[in-house]
């Protein structure tokens, strides 16, 4: 992999928009438009993106992206699907037509690119079948580093017929990498509150992140799947907040396996889980770095992204993160 092997700094957490996908999930787009006022529109789905410049953004143009990324001294960047067109409630056949070009497109990007971006492969995760199919056609013919899928599909992470997806990444020797996207986009609505002051990214995201560790946890995933590396955004959300909490549900509750009751069994699976420390909190990182360490953390930034750190740049990350990618994606 040309460029991340002496990269100083590498960004696991960096979404992308690609033109060559617009339209290509039948009816629910994506389309970026111009609104009435004149301000850009994007939609996927029924939901809709007020004002924000995809087009004229480094999420679009790549000259623009690889500025700022000296300008914020990132050597290398892992490119992931854009969380708004994840489309994993869809029809399958609008999934699969979806990921395909967008993974053939992201391909494009990162082999013009290679000794600065990479790339994670979009899934159409709702068929699990078809997905392994293009996971391993994104790894072995577009050289893609692994897939990425949001935590909210049509079935639980742990549900068992997830597992063919979980035992072709082991095959295939990719991480899995997991982040949320807002509830309802193109499936169901989830808390009404949660559309007041974006609280569905600012809090549902963290909630999600956090139903994402423990059904990995309790449904038995990490036990299943003990050489699968799964990477959360945002550092788990508020998993670390919570892992007092939900190890006292692996040591009390009636539906825990016997494995989960003994003191620390939890705690150890949680340790064995990677998050990125997006975090936006200095205390909240040391919080989960108490927890798990430092041997499975990486670096990640929401580039450009509304709640990307300001610091960039004039606060190099600690050099372990970019050796401890370099683990978690094989290079």
């Amino acid at each position: 992999m040309p460029g991340i092997t002496n990269a100083a700094v590498i960004d696991v957490h960096a979404h992308v928009v690609l033109a060559e996908t617009m339209g290509t999930a039948g009816p629910h787009g994506p389309e970026l438009t111009t609104a009435d006022d004149g301000l850009p529109l994007f939609r996927a789905g029924g939901f809709k993106l007020h004002g924000v410049p995809y087009a004229e953004s480094p999420f679009m143009q790549v000259g623009l992206r690889l500025e700022r990324m000296a300008a914020a001294g990132i050597d290398y960047q892992m490119l992931s699907p854009n969380p708004l067109t994840y489309f994993h409630n869809v029809e399958p056949e609008n999934a699969v037509s979806f990921c395909r070009i967008h993974n053939d497109a992201l391909a494009n990007i990162t082999s013009a690119h290679p000794d600065k971006l990479g790339g994670f492969a979009a899934m159409p995760i709702q068929d699990v079948g078809a997905s392994v199919e293009e996971l391993q056609r994104s790894v072995s013919e577009l050289g893609m580093r692994g897939p990425y899928i949001g935590t909210d599909t049509v079935r639980p992470l742990h549900d068992p017929e997830m597992d063919q997806f979980y035992q072709a990444c082991v095959d295939l020797n990719v991480p899995l990498f997991i982040h949320p996207s807002p509830a309802g986009i193109d499936g169901p609505l989830g808390d009404p509150n949660l559309k007041h002051f974006d609280l569905d990214v600012v809090i549902g995201f963290a909630a999600q992140e956090a139903i994402a560790v423990a059904s990995l946890i309790y449904g038995g995933v990490v036990d299943r799947f003990p050489d699968l590396d799964i990477c959360l955004s945002h550092g788990g959300g508020s998993a670390g907040y919570l892992i007092g909490r939900m190890a006292q549900g692996a040591r009390k509750r009636p539906w825990s396996p016997e494995y989960l009751r003994a003191d620390g069994a939890f705690e150890e699976r949680f340790a064995s889980l990677w998050f990125d420390n997006h975090l936006n909190n200095p205390h909240s990182l040391a919080l989960l770095k108490s927890i798990i360490g430092d041997d499975r953390m990486v670096y990640g930034t929401n580039f450009v992204g509304w709640d990307a750190p300001e610091d960039m740049g004039s606060t190099p990350p600690d050099p372990k993160l970019a050796d401890n990618a370099r683990r978690l994606l094989r290079s």
